[in-house]
């Protein structure tokens, strides 16, 4: 079973030509409202690639919440470990453009207030980011049993304490992140450094090799390294190789991105 521990964010989507300048007003195109947060994203994206998935998190007592809830819940996902705070539930604010760029503002909200606590029997793999507390992400590596996996996708990319890393077997990270970390993003674990289009790179052993990216026209690239994430956690707790998993979780985030 996959235990993701990670934030929840109902987004607010909005279509503009372009991404707006310093203080540029633009004409919108339209407007969508989704369940999003790095967490959120990537357990619906593993239990949607067959997976076992548990949600470890926090929302608040708000219709944000709720709907969070019930779009986890439709997908099979276990949402016992979500607490309901007395803080607004976490919001995102994205710009969509025609050709597929966004940026986005993130409100943490009750993010701030994610626990692993109690971390349910039978995990295999745990998945983590880095949009909750790193208390938080330190008392999973914590609690985790030594066989599980643990996975960190380093986004947004912030200092990562030793004790941790020292557990994470994969790392998961864009070239952004990447180049924020330096040399702490290679070490004794493997490393999946993401290249969007340029497809990616495996960090091993001291080898590095490149992964070129299915071919597909983009529709959208919002939330693609979180499909990625959750596909590849879904492929290697089920026992396939790096390898097999890598071309999985490639796949799953080409389809995504060519669709609205």
């Amino acid at each position: 079973m996959i235990y993701v521990l990670g934030s929840l964010h109902w987004d607010v989507v909005v279509r503009a030509p372009r991404l707006p300048a310093l203080d540029e007003t633009l004409p919108g195109q339209g407007v969508d409202y989704r369940f999003g947060g790095k967490g959120g994203n990537q357990a619906l994206a593993a239990a949607r690639a067959g997976a076992r998935v548990a949600f470890a998190g926090a929302v608040g007592h708000d219709d944000p919440g709720a709907r969070m809830l019930a779009v986890l819940d439709e997908a099979g996902v276990d949402t016992s470990g979500i607490r309901r705070v007395d803080t607004a539930s976490g919001m995102s604010v994205a710009i969509e453009t025609q050709g597929g760029d966004y940026g986005a503002v993130v409100v943490t909200g009750a993010n701030a207030r994610a626990v692993p606590d109690p971390i349910p029997s039978g995990v295999t793999t745990a998945l983590i980011q880095n949009e909750v507390p790193e208390t938080a992400n330190l008392a999973l590596s914590r609690a985790l049993p030594r066989q599980a996996r643990l996975i960190l996708n380093a986004a947004p990319a912030r200092p990562v304490p030793a004790e941790l890393m020292a557990r994470v077997e994969l790392l998961v990270v864009n070239r952004v992140e990447a180049a924020q970390m330096g040399a702490a993003a290679f070490g004794s674990w493997i490393t999946v450094e993401t290249l969007g289009a340029d497809g990616l790179r495996l960090h091993r052993e001291g080898s590095v090799t490149h992964h070129p990216a299915p071919k597909v026209d983009v529709v959208s690239s919002h939330g693609a390294g979180d499909v990625f994430c959750g596909t590849l956690a879904a492929a290697l707790d089920r026992g396939e190789d790096i390898e097999e998993a890598l071309a999985h979780a490639q796949l799953g985030a080409a389809r995504h991105v060519s669709r609205a």
